[in-house]
């Protein structure tokens, strides 16, 4: 493959890629990709949708792939020797009852993303809505993590890394303080099958000025790490994006 075309619908803001779809597809067609070996994607500018995107080598003797649009750096891939602390578990209940409390189905910077918009139709977004625990849950007093559970209605390496993507975004406060991706490393033991029900966890791990550092991990039947990731995430002026 030497172009990659975002379609409309895989958009996170409305002009542009969503971030953990479009790392997740550059991360598929990195060459020589190991299994279970981890990739960061980095997001240089918002992924234009609906065109052609060249897909280069990038500088360098470790597997490196460069999307680029008319010569400019949309994002980078590279295999990672990063070692990934997944986010601990949450069951399908506590999951369940944490999507009632999603912020985004009050106000949100982007309400059609292909991940967590609640303005997309079943069978076209994600549909993940990421809510916090319980107020009465220890670890929501200890931090910021949201879960919600997520049945797959198809299934590939770039909706894989989507799943992963806003979650980790919603365990910050987004609303007061919109952000987008800036960079992703993840790794996808499997794929997940269209016939299991997954719990998402997000969690902020730290705030460094306009960087936002948070994790997410996609759990299958018996919390296993079907997938995780982590993420720097960017704050920005959402009016800019649309």
């Amino acid at each position: 493959m030497t172009h990659l075309v975002i379609s409309r619908r895989f958009h996170g803001p409305p002009r542009s890629g969503n971030g953990g779809w479009t790392a997740g597809a550059l991360a598929d067609a990195l060459p020589a990709v190991a299994d279970d070996h981890p990739v960061t994607v980095r997001l240089k500018l918002p992924p234009p949708l609906e065109v052609p995107l060249s897909l280069q080598p990038g500088a360098g003797a470790a597997p490196h792939l460069v999307l680029a649009d008319e010569g400019r750096t949309v994002a980078e891939a590279v295999l990672s020797e990063r070692e990934l602390v997944p986010v601990p578990p949450v069951g399908v209940l506590e999951a369940a009852d944490a999507e009632e409390r999603y912020a985004g189905l009050r106000a949100h910077p982007f309400p059609t993303c292909f991940v967590c918009g609640p303005q997309r139709r079943p069978g076209d977004g994600l549909r993940i809505f990421p809510g916090p625990l319980s107020p009465g849950a220890a670890r929501s007093r200890e931090n910021r993590t949201v879960a919600a559970t997520w049945t797959p209605y198809e299934s590939t390496l770039p909706i894989a890394w989507a799943a992963m993507d806003c979650p980790g975004g919603w365990s910050t406060d987004l609303l007061d303080r919109p952000a987008v991706l800036g960079t992703m490393t993840a790794v996808v033991h499997r794929l997940p099958s269209t016939r299991e029900r997954y719990v998402v966890v997000g969690e902020q791990r730290d705030i460094d000025g306009r960087k936002l550092h948070t994790a997410a991990t996609l759990y299958g039947p018996g919390d296993e790490v079907v997938a995780t990731a982590e993420h720097v995430w960017i704050t920005i002026d959402p009016q800019e994006f649309r």
